[in-house]
């Protein structure tokens, strides 16, 4: 865990390509050829930080015809999703930054990413859902993916104050409480 979090506020701050797999060993404290025991290449090293993330949005989705499309089922959906965006909050500069770089390590991971990310828009909006009902499920789930850059661009707000705003906010633009 301490390499992936070194090479986290690494790759954050000075961009992944930009980042030496020497650089994180150093700031882990331990040597090259031990980090390459643990992650054969950089590559590997990112996707590390990335799968937990694309795991998160299948684990959302594996059941999810199961839960009641209800205001309940719709918030613990929202809430769950919400939890992992938050737990991995973390990455945030890192996506901010290297979007390119994570895009060409997830080739392989992408189709599972967007077919979980569909599955959870087409839930959301729920059955026999109407192109409006479709923008607003993608637009709550875009609210959700502050998340991931709360961080980054609202570095004082604790993971709580993510967490209830977010919440609210993505179960607003679902339901279209304040639209006129």
């Amino acid at each position: 865990m301490a390499i992936r979090d070194a090479a986290v506020k690494l790759f954050g701050s000075k961009g992944f390509e930009q980042t030496s797999l020497r650089e994180v060993a150093d700031a882990v404290g331990i040597t090259k050829a031990s980090l390459y025991y643990h992650y054969p290449s950089k590559l590997d090293l990112l996707l590390a930080i990335i799968d937990p993330i694309v795991d998160h949005m299948r684990d959302v989705v594996e059941d999810i015809d199961a839960v009641p499309h209800d205001a309940e089922g719709i918030r613990a959906v929202l809430r769950t999703y919400l939890r992992g965006m938050i737990r991995n909050r973390d990455a945030g500069a890192l996506c901010i930054r290297d979007t390119v770089a994570i895009l060409n390590a997830m080739a392989d991971r992408y189709p599972d990413l967007m077919n979980a990310n569909r599955v959870l828009r087409t839930w959301l909006a729920g059955p026999s859902a109407t192109p409006e009902m479709q923008l607003r499920a993608c637009a709550a789930l875009e609210v959700l993916g502050v998340a991931l850059t709360s961080k980054e661009f609202v570095p004082a707000a604790d993971d709580a104050t993510v967490a209830t705003t977010l919440l609210d906010a993505a179960t607003s633009v679902l339901t279209g409480i304040g639209s006129g």
